[in-house]
């Protein structure tokens, strides 16, 4: 298994610690919506990031002997991005857009595109405080305080349900599925963090194992894959009791885990925080071991 870098900027800093480190694949924090060039803080002037700006991103990699992994982002920033996850008028224009994009960067040679379907975002409760005074973030279910990641509130005359969602997502899965396969590139989604069946009003659909055995059948093809974040996956409630190396096996067999976020957490649903890698629940060493297995 590669092991993979994720940056924000291909900053000569950045990209120069990375080979001295022996890093030679990177995630860049990118793609369609995106507010940045790939790999620079510089504005996003365009409709979209085109060919020659992935061209650009590689090539720049490149003279540091490294390599583009993946692209990861969402598309939280384009307008109007919720017809996607709620089937609103617009969600044809931006299908074709995006597959637009998706097509330029396989057209470079970027071999992934990572993405999530998160309308309202990822919530936390207060932060936690763990081994030698170290912040890291926490959910709490009971908590009375939630901080989902900024983005524009939900309007009152949206009704979302669970099923409607997961038809939105099948129509875009179905559509999007070709584009990338004539392309050459594969689609992975992240899982809603946390995974719980909703927040603020807004059902979360990919939360738990069922969910994504469901996910991967919508169209058989290599195309329609997973961006495993191992952190939320360990936060399911399925997860407990060896759950998260089963659902490691169950899709590592079938070729559909792309890359992983190599995440440790306390636990599951209803609360957990982030952990150390050596310090959470899950046992690193036999998840990687499950994960080379295959």
């Amino acid at each position: 298994m590669r092991h993979a870098w994720a940056i924000r900027e291909a900053t000569d800093e950045v990209l120069e610690t990375s080979a001295q480190l022996g890093v030679k694949d990177i995630v860049v924090y990118a793609g369609p919506g995106w507010p940045y060039l790939p790999g620079t803080a510089e504005p996003q002037s365009k409709p979209q990031a085109t060919y020659d700006d992935y061209m650009s991103l590689i090539e720049r990699l490149d003279a540091y002997g490294l390599r583009v992994a993946a692209i990861e982002g969402g598309f939280v920033q384009l307008d109007p991005y919720r017809d996607l996850p709620f089937g609103g008028p617009g969600r044809d224009a931006l299908i074709e857009r995006i597959g637009a994009e998706i097509q330029d960067m396989a057209r470079a040679g970027i071999p992934v595109f990572g993405y999530h379907w998160l309308p309202n975002g990822v919530w936390r409760t207060a932060d936690k405080y763990i081994r030698s005074g170290a912040r890291v973030t926490a959910f709490d279910a009971d908590h009375e305080t939630f901080q989902p990641t900024p983005h524009d509130p939900i309007p009152d005359d949206v009704t979302i349900t669970e099923e409607g969602m997961w038809a939105n997502l099948e129509y875009w899965i179905k559509a999007i599925t070709p584009v990338a396969e004539e392309a050459g590139i594969r689609l992975g989604i992240h899982p809603d963090d946390p995974p719980v069946p909703v927040l603020g009003g807004v059902p979360r659909i990919l939360r738990s194992f069922d969910a994504y055995k469901r996910l991967i059948e919508i169209v058989d093809s290599p195309a329609n894959a997973i961006e495993f974040c191992q952190g939320t996956f360990s936060e399911m409630a399925d997860a407990a009791n060896g759950g998260i190396y089963e659902m490691i096996e169950y899709f590592a067999r079938r070729d559909k885990i792309l890359y992983v976020h190599f995440r440790n957490v306390s636990g599951q649903v209803p609360r957990f925080n982030e952990e150390f890698l050596n310090a959470g629940y899950v046992d690193m060493h036999r998840a990687m071991e499950t994960y080379n297995e295959f």
